[in-house]
């Protein structure tokens, strides 16, 4: 039987929602809090490689995914010319084997959408606009009292609460989180039809510009550049700093432009990283996903890693008869040295992006791919 009969997830994003799927699935009782009011996922799309889509196979969420998703096997290069001029056409690494698409992209709150319903048909009990007030635990389990005024005990309490994680801090974790430097902006809008694949130009007035294909219709279009505060903004000043910045770049940036109008569409984030040293549990508390690594998207591996956390917390907690030290060291072997590598890589290829420079990044990509090709 498995070692926990009811555990308490704390936050309703990938990490959080995988995990309630597959406990759930195995026979697991599991109340899912999240804090804010109903579905929401931040930000316009995702990039997912295929080793992100081999857990949301995993979640039997994967054809849902597909039919909203754009699955795409090439990264395409442009010039930073007038015509954004086509300068190589690269075959994406199979990230998740050769038997899955090797990357797709799609409308980030569509995932949000689509796994949250899964938790609830998996069994799950949701509770939106609910966090955890505060907790006691002990060897066998947690006393959890809630922002509702309501409470529960549960054999074990996971952290998926992002980032910034209120969980993290209440356990006393100390952990840095910093800006690498570069902040990104982020648009969903249309796609043209010859964006078929990521579509990337390096240089430029800008550190990178790039698109990628979310469906049949969509597209999320992104620029680099040194991180700077742009919270005094308007949104409609943040619109126009966007276009702007934009003009610098062609081909279907030029097609696309003038469809930017939306301002709730645009999204200004800094990049950031970090990595909780091992183990990621204090007696029956366990951070997985934002709360442990951050890393910047580029290699795209952000949420493929959160999800990897949550299915192998899932099979172990649901394989062994007692949550211990054996199961944690288990768990620590087959996620922190993967999780740093990812981190590592994906923070060198943005130190380069920083500091100009033309860094071996299909050798550090190769690298990621050899490792999380393989079943986490």
């Amino acid at each position: 039987m498995p070692a926990v009969n009811h555990v308490l997830v704390v936050g309703g994003g990938a990490a959080g929602a995988a995990a309630a799927i597959l406990l759930a699935d195995a026979g697991v009782a599991v109340d899912l809090v999240e804090v804010m009011p109903a579905v929401t996922a931040l930000g316009s799309g995702i990039t997912l490689q295929g080793n992100a889509l081999r857990v949301l196979r995993q979640l039997g969420v994967l054809d849902d995914c597909l039919a909203l998703g754009y699955p795409f096997s090439k990264l395409v290069i442009r010039a930073p010319d007038p015509a954004a001029t086509v300068v190589a056409e690269v075959d994406d690494l199979p990230f998740g084997g050769p038997d899955l698409p090797s990357t797709m992209g799609m409308y980030r709150p569509d995932l949000a959408r689509i796994l949250m319903a899964r938790a609830d048909r998996a069994g799950a009990k949701v509770r939106f606009s609910t966090t955890v007030d505060t907790f006691q635990q002990d060897d066998h389990g947690v006393n959890v009292r809630f922002s509702d005024g309501t409470s529960g005990r549960y054999d074990l309490v996971v952290g998926a609460d992002g980032v910034r994680s209120a969980l993290r801090r209440a356990l006393g974790i100390q952990l840095e989180t910093r800006s690498v430097g570069l902040g990104a902006w982020r648009m969903f809008g249309p796609r043209p039809a010859e964006i078929t694949a990521f579509n990337v130009i390096f240089g430029g007035p800008s550190h990178m510009v790039s698109v990628c294909p979310t469906s049949e219709d969509t597209a999320y279009w992104s620029l680099l550049e040194d991180a700077q505060d742009r919270s005094g903004q308007s949104p409609d000043e943040r619109l126009a700093t966007f276009r702007e910045l934009t003009r610098g770049y062609h081909g279907p940036w030029d097609e696309v432009r003038d469809a930017f109008t939306d301002p709730a569409k645009l999204h200004y984030t800094w990049f950031e990283t970090h990595l909780l040293d091992a183990p990621w549990h204090r007696g029956r508390v366990v951070l997985i996903g934002d709360a442990t690594h951050v890393c910047p998207p580029t290699i795209a591996q952000g949420a493929a890693m959160g999800l990897e956390d949550a299915a192998v917390l899932a099979e172990l907690l649901t394989t062994s008869d007692r949550v211990d030290e054996t199961l944690w060291e288990a768990f620590m072997a087959r996620r922190h040295d993967r999780v740093k590598t990812v981190v590592d890589a994906s923070v060198q290829i943005a130190q380069w992006n920083l500091d100009h420079v033309q860094g071996d990044v299909p050798t550090v990509t190769r690298r990621v791919a050899a490792v999380v090709s393989q079943p986490a």
